[in-house]
């Protein structure tokens, strides 16, 4: 039954990109529709009898289902259609990769009842930093669009002019990055507790660990550039996309060199 769920959610998503941009409320409904049948997927497919599935696909598609929340929430307030132009492709991908790879069942007998809110803490980081680094794209090609000062064309450069001014954006980028952090810290701060209780270490050093440390580094290093030396432009683009990438490689990259090259089941 997921199968044909996470299917619909993915055809619903590519509908939703290749509308128009005064198709205003039919992009509200597609996208709304589109969220329900993924999440509802999403609930089907994790669930295991005295555990949870999971893996670097449900991870991924899980972050793209809260990111198409978070761009509908954003859209309400700002026209952000570029934004719309970049997920939804991008959701419709991750819908169907659990479809492909299903990952592993996680058993959660002996488990603490935290450790379900660690998950849950750690996907809303990687989703809200996930939706921080499509904002760093769009600025990007924003500012390169100011300064070459072409007309607008293709798929996606209508789009851009529409986008609020840079300044507006930047805001709309540090406030997620500030959330983003924020639940990135708490992952951090609740893996070193059940790493303890896993492996009987307080940090296992892994690779997962490492990246994910680099990341929290990374995007701590741009807040404190932001609040105190007023780090903004190229900058802060360029330390938004690192520490997403780093982010990457630790929650994903990982899992998916695991599951997919080595044909590992991991927890």
């Amino acid at each position: 039954m997921q199968t044909y769920l996470f299917l619909a959610a993915a055809l619903t998503y590519a509908g939703c990109a290749l509308l128009a941009v005064r198709q205003g409320a039919l992009i509200s409904a597609f996208t709304a529709f589109g969220w329900l049948l993924h999440g509802a997927a999403l609930w089907s497919d994790m669930r295991a009898p005295g555990g949870l599935r999971f893996g670097f696909a449900i991870m991924l598609s899980a972050a793209l289902w809260v990111s198409v929340l978070a761009y509908w929430f954003e859209n309400r307030n700002f026209a952000l259609d570029g934004l719309r132009r970049l997920v939804m492709p991008c959701a419709a991908a991750a819908a169907v990769l659990p479809v492909l790879f299903p990952g592993s069942v996680f058993q959660l007998a002996g488990q603490s009842s935290a450790f379900g809110w660690h998950i849950a803490v750690a996907i809303l980081a990687y989703s809200i930093l996930t939706i921080a680094a499509f904002h760093a794209v769009l600025m990007a090609l924003q500012e390169s669009r100011l300064h070459t000062r072409s007309p607008a064309a293709g798929w996606l450069g209508g789009a851009l002019d529409q986008l609020p001014a840079l300044l507006t954006m930047e805001k709309l980028l540090f406030r997620l990055i500030g959330i983003g952090f924020v639940l990135l810290s708490l992952t951090v701060l609740s893996g070193i507790v059940f790493s303890e209780q896993l492996f009987g270490a307080v940090l296992k050093l892994d690779h997962k660990s490492v990246f994910a440390l680099l990341s929290w580094v990374l995007f701590a290093a741009l807040l404190a550039g932001r609040r105190w030396r007023g780090w903004r432009g190229k900058t802060a683009l360029r330390f938004t996309l690192a520490g997403f990438a780093t982010l990457v490689l630790a929650y994903v990259g990982s899992r998916f060199v695991l599951e997919v090259m080595l044909h590992r089941a991991v927890a």
